[in-house]
């Protein structure tokens, strides 16, 4: 029986910036980048921009001036997050 339980959160904060979790999330950006490619014309640039907040973060980005109306329209962004196994909230959006 669990008597007693204690986060490490230093040792959750290395996890967090490790390479195993960086290596995650440039995975799953890629995939949602290679859907996303998928279901816009061929040649429109699809770029995988990776960063560190306090942890490994990636960004995808249509970089074609029509991305944000297929994003409003089409949702091509959701749908490929989605359909590479990711959730997808409303910035903001509590359970």
């Amino acid at each position: 029986m669990l008597e007693k339980f204690e986060l490490d959160t230093a040792g959750v904060r290395e996890v967090l910036k490790g390479q195993a979790v960086r290596d995650l999330v440039d995975g799953y950006a890629q995939t949602v980048a290679d859907n996303v490619k998928a279901k816009v014309p061929s040649g429109v640039p699809i770029e995988v921009r990776k960063y560190t907040t306090d942890r490994g973060a990636a960004t995808v980005v249509v970089a074609d001036v029509r991305g944000m109306a297929w994003q409003a329209r089409d949702g091509i962004l959701t749908q490929s997050a989605s359909a590479a196994g990711l959730e997808v909230k409303a910035a903001g959006a509590e359970e």
